[in-house]
């Protein structure tokens, strides 16, 4: 079961950091914590996507497949830090993968699926009594084997990720991904569920517009409402 887990380094509560650090630049005292979390809120509210940036999350995620976390490193903003599982290291005789809804409800599709990836692990195994190094049989792992990641991101990145990931035209895995990503901030603290709330939405909700060529048709479907 793929899990989303928000490590305890991770800001407590970034809209009162926000304030701090935005009121040093206002020359206001940043430990007046009242005050910060007021100003943390109209940064908020008045877009200073800058200050933002301050809020770090420390996350592990597990249980996603290759493919989905190739998908996830695409979103760089803030310089975010990343350390993956090592395919070199450690021993994936036995590895997981993910089986996707189309395939599983497929009993033909499911069935050569589920061989394929048999086959891969018994090649492996060949491989460990031919003595071939673990970091170049490898090589063979699919993407849909799934993997484990430790990220430190900012709240600017994961609202940028929430518009693009959230769309319905993204792919589901990435979509439950974010979803998993959401829920664990909410339930870290009061201050991130307030932010999970307010800011991450599909692009065409943050835009009031859908800028994608081929729309899924969510967005005026809205406005028919």
């Amino acid at each position: 079961m793929p899990t989303v887990t928000i490590q305890e380094m991770t800001t407590k509560e970034p809209i009162t950091l926000i304030g701090k650090e935005a009121g040093i630049c206002y020359g206001k005292d940043p430990e007046d914590v009242t005050r910060a979390y007021k100003r943390g809120v109209d940064c908020i509210k008045s877009m200073h996507g800058r200050t933002w940036e301050f809020p770090d999350v420390y996350m592990i995620i597990d249980g996603y497949s290759a493919r989905c976390i190739r998908e996830f490193y695409t979103h760089i903003g803030g310089l975010p830090t990343r350390l993956q599982e090592s395919t070199r290291y450690v021993n994936y005789k036995d590895f997981d993968y993910i089986i996707p809804v189309s395939i599983s409800s497929n009993e033909e599709a499911c069935e050569e699926y589920t061989k394929h990836m048999a086959d891969v692990r018994s090649l492996l195994e060949l491989f460990e009594t031919l003595g071939i190094p673990k970091e170049d049989s490898a090589n063979i792992l699919p993407l849909g084997m799934t993997t484990k990641i430790v990220v430190k991101m900012n709240l600017r990145t994961l609202v940028d990720m929430s518009h693009q990931r959230l769309c319905s035209r993204a792919y589901w895995e990435i979509r439950d991904l974010m979803r998993e990503i959401m829920i664990a901030l909410q339930n870290y603290s009061e201050e991130w569920k307030d932010l999970v709330n307010s800011l991450f939405e599909p692009k065409c909700i943050f835009l009031n517009r859908c800028p994608e060529t081929n729309s899924c048709g969510y967005f005026d479907n809205l406005q028919k409402l």
